[in-house]
């Protein structure tokens, strides 16, 4: 028996039903906790499997421009594969663990184990097309993980608590982002075959990470999320179709009819103005975000960062979105998410003019840093609370998984536009031009404005 199953009943061992005068005493008075064990099970997670990918994206860039001299077009075709290819199978990914209510687990488990899987793979490879290969199956293995991890994270969640329900998750796997640079910079440092050593220890401890999901996270028919409540369910209800907490137990009645989830359901969801509205500002402020490693890139050249030290660049973003994540989560509960989301693509576009601008030295690199990673703290979790606010629970995954593909698809985009215009006309034109449309775009969400306040009754199917 697994361990996250032993802790809930099964249809074959229910859990002890509430006494008459448990039921009658008002819900009001039990204070639910703010964060969910699913949640902090998945953070835990996501922070294994980030030490293991970050530990490959820290030495990535160096690897394939330093050590095996592809060009800067060349690089962003394989960083467009890498930050892209994942937008073509998400909807497949939320698609499947709609199916079937209890599958989010297991869709995620099969795509994290897929990504740990190509780790050793990188091994072999030493030219531009197998390593595109092994790098879109990588991206595979995040596609199909991102959305059923997303769902389970909202359906476990109170709509007034998801914004730091989201933080915290993005918090502990960002801790795994801070320390999977460190961990390649100390194998870089301590080995001679550097490269084939993170590769090596990345895939070991993408293995823990599977079977810390497999063994801690509910999942599957007659589990719970880890609070008593059923799989799948969400969290303001307790269960299934219920009104909202605080409600008196009410004599059971006879189950709805659940509508079984197609891909023309989860496709038809953009019908809806909030969701539709919220897919296109993700998909435009897309196409002006620079990737990570191009960020990084151009901090080496503009500091001189010598090739031993570049693993420990990312160190700066990830720093700066662990302390972040969760102070911006709970302010976007507060505050209003739509205006934390733009905020966080405002400080991006400061990040970029500081990396246009003349300021040296190491302070200037520290503030380009800590924008970035406020950038992700404000947009990252922000936007997949917002867009649950306007899923049904039963597309949860489906709908989710339309944002990111849509956001996703735009990075792609960038990333292959910006290697171009590096590759043709220098960074600094490169980069003028994606501030200039990051400019543009954003003045365009600001004026659409799809995100409403949100409040506990919002979002429930």
């Amino acid at each position: 028996m697994y361990v996250a199953d032993s802790r809930a009943g099964t249809p074959e061992t229910p859990a002890a039903a509430p006494s008459a005068d448990s039921a009658a005493r008002p819900l009001a008075g039990r204070r639910r906790p703010a964060v969910t064990p699913t949640v902090l099970a998945l953070g835990a997670v996501s922070l294994i499997t980030d030490v293991s990918s970050e530990m490959v994206t820290a030495v990535l860039p160096l690897y394939l421009v330093a050590g095996l001299g592809l060009s800067p077009l060349g690089f962003g075709l394989l960083d467009g594969i890498y930050n892209g290819f994942s937008a073509l199978v998400r909807l497949v990914g939320g698609h499947l663990a709609d199916r079937g209510g209890g599958r989010h687990k297991w869709v995620a488990g099969a795509g994290y184990a897929l990504s740990a899987a190509c780790k050793p793979l990188l091994l072999m490879a030493q030219t531009l097309t197998p390593i595109g290969l092994i790098l879109a199956a990588d991206r595979t293995g995040k596609g199909l993980r991102t959305a059923p991890r997303d769902a389970l994270i909202s359906l476990s969640s109170t709509p007034e608590n998801r914004g730091r329900a989201f933080g915290v998750h993005r918090a502990m796997d960002t801790a795994g982002a801070l320390l999977g640079p460190l961990v390649a910079f100390l194998i870089l440092r301590a080995t001679v075959d550097g490269y084939d050593a993170v590769f090596t220890v990345s895939f070991c401890v993408a293995v823990v990470g599977v079977l810390v999901l497999v063994l801690f996270v509910p999942g599957g028919a007659g589990t719970t999320d880890g609070a008593g409540r059923p799989a799948g369910a969400d969290a303001e209800t307790g269960r299934a179709g219920e009104p909202g907490a605080g409600t008196p137990a009410l004599p059971a009645a006879a189950p709805r009819p659940t509508p079984t989830p197609t891909l023309r359901a989860a496709l038809a969801l953009l019908h809806r103005p909030e969701l539709r509205r919220i897919t296109v500002c993700a998909l435009l402020l897309g196409l002006a975000t620079v990737s990570d490693s191009f960020v990084f890139l151009l901090l080496q050249r503009r500091l001189g960062v010598p090739d031993r030290w570049f693993a420990l660049l990312p160190l700066g973003t990830a720093a700066a979105f662990l302390l972040l994540a969760v102070p911006l989560g709970r302010l976007a509960d507060r505050a209003g998410r739509w205006r934390v989301f733009l905020g966080g693509h405002g400080a991006l576009l400061l990040a970029y003019a500081l990396l246009l601008s003349s300021w040296q030295g190491t302070a200037a690199a520290c503030a380009v840093l800590l924008l970035h990673g406020g950038f992700y703290a404000a947009t990252d979790g922000v936007l997949m609370a917002a867009a649950s606010d306007s899923v049904p629970r039963e597309l949860r995954s489906s709908g989710l998984a339309l944002v990111q593909t849509g956001q996703a698809l735009a990075r792609f985009s960038c990333s292959l536009g910006f290697g171009a215009a590096w590759t043709a006309w220098g960074d600094r034109t490169a980069l003028t031009a994606s501030a200039v449309l990051l400019t543009l775009c954003a003045v365009f969400a600001l004026r659409l404005r799809p995100i409403r306040p949100t409040t506990p009754s919002e979002g429930l199917a």
